[in-house]
């Protein structure tokens, strides 16, 4: 099955730029490993063709550890059934418009997302507490993922 990591972030925004470090570390598999800050239906452009597709990003949450990590599919998503703009359509909705326009989307979706302390602060490095915990929560996903 050819499958497509998909890094998502801001590597200038600190804790952001999580999902990219993450997939950086991936590249050794056998897989393709793409690094981008798009969003959205920005995200068709890479995803089509690949039978199975693996997305690393952040994620702010009230109760979540810097560090924990959260598995997500894309069905986990609902999809908007009213749009008044195409511009920050969320990943679920992109998807079914993919399928509807006739792209060649993925059929197995799983989506990764950290849970960060800082992404509103200008810096190429992520804070301390996540930085420590990229090489675990890479050997995770490695590990879930079969790569």
């Amino acid at each position: 099955m050819n499958t497509l990591v998909l890094g998502i972030g801001n590597p200038i925004l600190t804790d952001d730029g999580v999902g990219i470090r993450i997939a950086q570390r991936l590249k050794s598999t056998a897989v393709d490993v793409v690094e981008t800050s798009e969003a959205g239906l920005a995200l068709l452009d890479y995803v089509g063709g690949y039978e199975r597709l693996i997305i690393i990003d952040s994620i702010k949450t009230e109760q979540g550890q810097p560090g924990e990590l959260y598995r997500f599919e894309l069905g986990d998503f609902k999809v908007a059934t009213e749009l008044t703009s195409f511009h920050g359509v969320d990943i679920a909705t992109a998807f079914d418009l993919g399928r509807k326009a006739g792209y060649k989307m993925p059929t197995t979706v799983s989506i990764y997302a950290v849970a960060i302390k800082d992404n509103s602060t200008f810096g190429e490095q992520c804070t301390e507490e996540i930085e420590k915990k990229i090489p675990s929560i890479a050997q995770r996903i490695i590990e879930e993922e079969k790569l």
